[in-house]
C-alpha cells in the first residue's frame, strides 16, 4: 500500500473537532427546541448527532451546560442588535425579534426550562450568566450608551436600569407572571423606558 493510500486509511472518517462540536450542538438544539430541557441527556444527543458519549463528557460538565452553549448557538443569528442611529426603532427591532423568538418559534419553554434548571446545576448557572446573560447584557449597554454619546438619551440616563425595563419586563412575564404575551408589547415598553410615564410639563 502507497504511502499516500496509508494516510487516506488511517484518515477516514475523522472529523474535525469543530464540525463534530457543531453537529453536537445543532442536535442537542433541535431537541431542546422540540422536546425540552428533559430530552436533553448526553446519551440522547450522541445518538442524535452520531458522536461519542465521551466526546460528550469531555466537553460539557452536565447536559445543563451542553444545552446551554447550544441555545446561545441557536439564538445568536436571531437575537443580532442593529445600530441604524435610530435607537428608538433599534429597540423596538431587537426586542421584537426577542419576544418573537420567545412566543413565535418557540423557545419559551426552553428558556423556562434552562434558567429553572440553572438555579440547582452550578454548571448550567455559570454558562448562562457568563456565556448568554452577561454578553446580551454588554451588548445592548453598548448600544444605549452610543446613543447618549449622540444626544438621543440624557446623560445622566442610567442604561442598567433601562435593560431592566425591557428586557426584564419580558423576563418577569414570562417566569413569574406567567401570562401571555406578544409583539404588540413591544412598542409600549420601549415608549416608556425611553420616554417615561410622567405628565410633560
Amino acid at each position: 500500500m502507497s504511502e499516500q493510500n496509508e494516510s487516506l486509511r488511517r484518515g477516514r472518517g475523522r472529523r474535525p473537532a469543530a464540525q463534530v462540536r457543531a453537529g453536537i450542538l445543532a442536535a442537542t438544539g433541535r431537541l431542546l427546541l422540540s422536546e425540552g430541557l428533559q430530552a436533553v441527556t448526553f446519551d440522547r444527543v450522541a445518538k442524535e448527532a452520531g458522536s461519542s458519549k465521551v466526546t460528550l463528557y469531555k466537553w460539557w460538565p452536565s447536559p445543563g451546560a451542553m444545552a446551554a452553549e447550544a441555545y446561545f448557538a441557536q439564538s445568536a443569528p436571531v437575537l443580532v442588535f442593529a445600530d441604524t442611529g435610530d435607537l428608538a426603532a433599534d429597540l423596538v427591532s431587537q426586542l421584537t425579534s426577542f419576544v418573537r423568538w420567545l412566543t413565535s418559534e418557540g423557545a419559551a419553554t426552553p428558556v423556562s426550562e434552562l434558567i429553572g434548571a440553572a438555579q440547582a446545576d452550578a454548571d448550567l448557572a455559570l454558562a448562562w450568566t457568563e456565556e448568554y446573560a452577561r454578553p446580551r447584557r454588554d451588548l445592548a449597554r453598548a448600544r444605549l450608551r452610543t446613543a447618549q454619546q449622540q444626544g438621543q438619551l440624557r446623560e445622566d440616563a442610567d442604561v442598567d436600569v433601562i435593560i431592566d425595563q425591557l428586557w426584564g419586563a419580558c423576563y418577569h412575564r414570562l417566569l413569574v407572571l406567567k401570562v401571555p404575551f406578544d409583539e404588540t408589547l413591544v412598542p409600549r415598553l420601549v415608549g416608556q423606558a425611553l420616554y417615561g410615564a410622567a405628565r410633560a410639563d
